[in-house]
């Protein structure tokens, strides 16, 4: 008889419309990238402070500061992970590295095949949003976004692309791949924000 008492409290603490995952799937769009570490950088442009573009090498990326983050993650297809370790670079620390331009509002999160995911600045400079090399510890596989994949647990994943390769600060706000495809431009998963004929007036570009 606890059984389901248990199961409905554990879904209780979920946001709506969600489900509890045990296991972690694999889930994207497209084909997984092969890596190339002599090819392989990471950039910051757009409006920053000094007007000038960032960027890392793989070598020099993964010598930054290393945090760790232990949060849930929301997927829009209703399941839900609870409790998950990531460890990587908080966004907190890149934005310090290469500061943006006063009034940027919000930046896009670009990935490999021109994939992005636009976010409020924000959500993006959130204590827990990382740019996540590990998970529980081990190195990200390939299928799950290795090497870097940007984990902003307060929204649905489809804000944390995998394989990133750079962030650009905005001044305005402009839709990224899954935004322009019908998908809620702010991704509150408490709000249960999934599509964008839900975004009332002022949550987002026109499509």
């Amino acid at each position: 008889m606890g059984q389901p008492e248990s199961r409905a409290a554990e879904n209780a603490e979920l946001p709506p419309g969600q489900r509890l995952q045990r296991g972690w799937p694999v889930t994207h769009y497209g084909p997984v990238p092969r890596f190339k570490p002599e090819r392989w950088d990471f950039r910051v442009f757009g409006a920053t402070v000094d007007g000038d573009k960032h960027a890392w090498t793989h070598e020099e990326f993964s010598a930054l500061p290393y945090d760790t983050v232990t949060a849930d993650l929301h997927c829009v297809t209703k399941f839900s992970m609870r409790g998950v370790e990531w460890g990587g670079v908080r966004a907190r620390s890149l934005l310090s590295l290469a500061p943006p331009a006063e009034g940027v509002t919000h930046v896009m999160v670009w990935a490999e095949y021109g994939y992005s995911a636009n976010l409020r600045l924000a959500d993006f400079a959130a204590e827990q949003s990382v740019f996540a090399t590990h998970r529980a510890g081990e190195l990200l596989t390939a299928e799950h976004g290795f090497p870097v994949r940007f984990v902003v647990p307060h929204l649905y994943a489809w804000k944390g692309p995998k394989w990133v390769r750079g962030v650009e600060y905005m001044t305005a706000d402009r839709r990224g791949f899954w935004e322009e495809r019908g998908y809620h431009n702010l991704g509150d998963p408490w709000r249960e924000q999934r599509y964008s004929y839900q975004e009332e007036p002022g949550e987002g570009p026109e499509l």
